[in-house]
This record gives C-alpha cells, structure tokens and sequence, in this order.
C-alpha cells in the first residue's frame, strides 16, 4: 500500500519528532549540595609542646620552653603555671596577671613553635613505621595524613594487618586498616578518617 505524505502531514511528523528526541535525549543535572565546612576549633596546649613566651620590652622575661609532662610550665617570675588544655591567648592572659604584680602592664604573646597537643588528642603510631611518634590531631586528619607525617612503612612493615586501637568511654575497639594497600598500591578506599586518641599499630612481618 503507497503512502501518500501531503506537505502538512510532513511538517507534523518533523515537530513530533524534534519533540520526543528533546525529551530523550536532554542531558540530567543533579545539583551537588555543598558540604559544610567544619568549625575551626582552637589548638589546646599539651604536654610536649614548645612554646614561646614573648614579653613585650622585657627581654630577660621572653623564653622558649617546652611544656612539662604534668602540663605546666615555668618562666622569670611564673612559677608551674598549668598550660595543657589552654590556648595560646588563655595562657598569654594569665601570665600577664602573674607578671602584673612585678611589671606594669605586661603585654605577653605565646606561640606554639612545636605542636604536640593535649595527651588525649594525640594520635600515637607505635610499631613499623620510619618515624613512630605522637601526633597532634587536627580535624580532618585520615590514616594517610598520618602515615605520611611518619614517614610511612619500613621495609619489614606488615602494613595489611595493621589496626587501629580507639577507645570510647571505657570501650575499647580494634579496626583492622590495610595500610600496605593504602600506601603501595593507591587503594584510596582504605582510607579511614582517625579521631583524637587513636593508636596505629603496624606488626612487623613474620619470615
């Protein structure tokens, strides 16, 4: 049977058509919210810390010390002042008290030149790694900024049975994490955020 198109007939087919591959074909967007960014928490002082104590115009009062295993610290006329858990601005104001009673208006500025934090926001890496140590968490840190701060693995590290000792209240979990997988292979999907107080035990391989 023969098809006759007339010209009207032509023009409607043409419309229809553009019409359905508009809507079959037209690209999807999906909006990505964005994700919103973490507070900023101020660094807490800890034990281990060095710490410059700049007095303003008083030479013999401005010191670089460390903070004492038990928190505190000592300088020209502060004695044992409790530092941990401070902020550099906290203890910046209350040596200026103590300093007040000898000079007048003290103006005091401390800064942290080595970061080491409060005992229970470290994260400790004990075992094979090139340089085990105690790190100051920071937010956001994962297992990959830390094995990149320690240097990573030794050549005797058995990085795929490492794992991650956290403690919550007074539970205590253990998570296995394949470090071997994570630094020699690229696996990002190993990657694991760490939380404050967190060890990283990497066993030595068994020959």
């Amino acid at each position: 049977m023969k098809i006759l198109w007339n010209k009207s007939a032509i023009i409607s087919f043409l419309v229809a058509g553009f019409m359905l591959a508009g809507c079959t074909s037209a690209p999807t967007t999906t909006e990505i919210e964005a994700v919103p960014s973490e507070p900023i928490s101020e660094y807490r002082i800890g034990p281990g810390d060095q710490l410059q104590v700049f007095v303003w115009e008083h030479q013999d009062l401005s010191v670089l010390i460390p903070v004492r295993p038990d928190g505190r610290i000592s300088t020209p006329l502060v004695e044992d002042m409790v530092a941990e858990g401070k902020t550099p601005t906290e203890l910046a104001d209350d040596i200026e008290k103590t300093l007040s009673e000898y000079v007048r208006a003290p103006v005091v500025s401390v800064i942290v030149q080595q970061f080491v934090g409060q005992f229970s926001k470290q994260i400790r890496v004990v075992g094979q790694a090139e340089n085990p140590q105690a790190l100051s968490y920071r937010e956001g840190i994962t297992l990959l900024d830390v094995m990149i701060e320690v240097g990573g693995l030794t050549e005797f590290a058995a990085g795929n049975r490492s794992k991650i000792v956290r403690r919550d209240g007074t539970s205590q979990t253990e998570m296995p994490v394949r470090l071997s997988d994570l630094m020699k292979k690229g696996m990002i999907d190993k990657n694991v955020a760490m939380r404050p107080g967190d060890v990283l035990i990497i066993p030595e391989s068994v020959f």
